[in-house]
């Protein structure tokens, strides 16, 4: 069973702090460590951080812009009626599990998500499969409402429209229900951050926290030795690794010479004429230093670097 919240009227920074009082579906794929554009790490700083906003880019836009769009296909594609729910859901049993869904199908126990995705991406797409952390969050929704089927209905741009259906999976959702529970109570509850795991997003979120140093401040550093050696190793690997990759490369170069492409039974190459402008900032500098100093732009960033003691 679940509870009902009325989002008509809600304003988005009251639909932001909903958001931050539960685990919602697109949040499912990253705390089980599936999401390649998220991470527990950005989970937790989104439900303990105030004011935490609606991440915004053009691919998130483009989504939003075209639910409606992708819901209507769907109804072309099936036959089935689809309508909005204009309610946030909360699980009774898990009061941590909250579901924002996009749409419920008419006369079903049934729920639609919908999606976008860039054509470079419909490989994710071929022969019936689906992108792992989509799954997750279907499986979420059911978890949260009861529904016993959820269809994932996918526009990829400029290519196809395409559909699948999920249907309940008592394993599935029971793990998924204890990795959530697990999540909240050890991290969120806790107030305790859950540890990095080498993704961009976990870079982002450390950024955020710790976005510039004290200047001339220093810590002793203590448990680090093994890890940092390990480093070092995995630096000289991935150096010669670099170094084969861009000898391959090298050596296809000078096959191609002046031609653009080349292929072959199994790969298509390009090499391609790319033109750019960029503004000569030194000489900018150097002609009109009152011009630069009105336009300079000043950011600030952490470098990383190790070396021996």
């Amino acid at each position: 069973m679940y509870e009902k919240i009325p989002l008509a009227g809600v304003d988005h920074g009251e639909w932001l702090r909903l958001r931050r009082t539960g685990i919602g579906g697109s949040d499912a794929g990253a705390i089980c460590g599936v999401n390649p554009y998220s991470s527990a790490m950005k989970v937790f700083r989104d439900k303990t951080g105030e004011g935490t906003e609606e991440p915004d880019n053009e691919a998130i836009r483009t989504g939003h812009d075209l639910e409606d769009y992708v819901a209507r296909r769907f109804t072309e594609a099936t036959g089935l009626k689809v309508r909005k729910s204009n309610y946030m859901y909360r699980s009774k049993e898990h009061p941590f599990m909250i579901a924002d869904v996009d749409r419920l199908v008419v006369g079903q126990d049934a729920g639609l998500e919908c999606k976008t995705a860039s054509a470079y991406s419909a490989d994710r797409w071929e022969d019936g499969n689906v992108p792992l952390h989509y799954i997750m969050q279907c499986y979420h929704y059911m978890a949260v409402t009861g529904k016993r089927t959820w269809y994932l209905a996918a526009l990829i741009l400029g290519k196809e429209f395409t559909y699948r259906r999920l249907e309940w999976d008592d394993e599935l959702i029971h793990g998924l229900t204890g990795a959530e529970e697990a999540f909240w109570n050890n991290h969120v509850v806790a107030g305790i951050m859950p540890p990095p795991d080498g993704s961009r997003a976990c870079d982002e979120v450390i950024r955020e926290y710790f976005p510039s140093a004290r200047s001339r401040s220093a810590v002793k550093l203590t448990g680090f030795d093994e890890k940092l050696r390990r480093r070092e190793e995995l630096v000289g690997m991935i150096s010669g690794l670099q170094e084969e990759q861009k000898r391959i490369e090298q050596e296809v170069k000078l096959f191609m010479g002046e031609n653009e492409t080349a292929a072959s039974d199994c790969y298509r190459v390009s090499w391609k004429n790319v033109d750019s402008t960029k503004l000569d900032t030194n000489r900018i500098r150097e002609e009109l230093p009152e011009l630069y100093k009105d336009y300079g732009k000043v950011s600030r960033s952490r470098r990383f670097e190790v070396k021996a003691a």
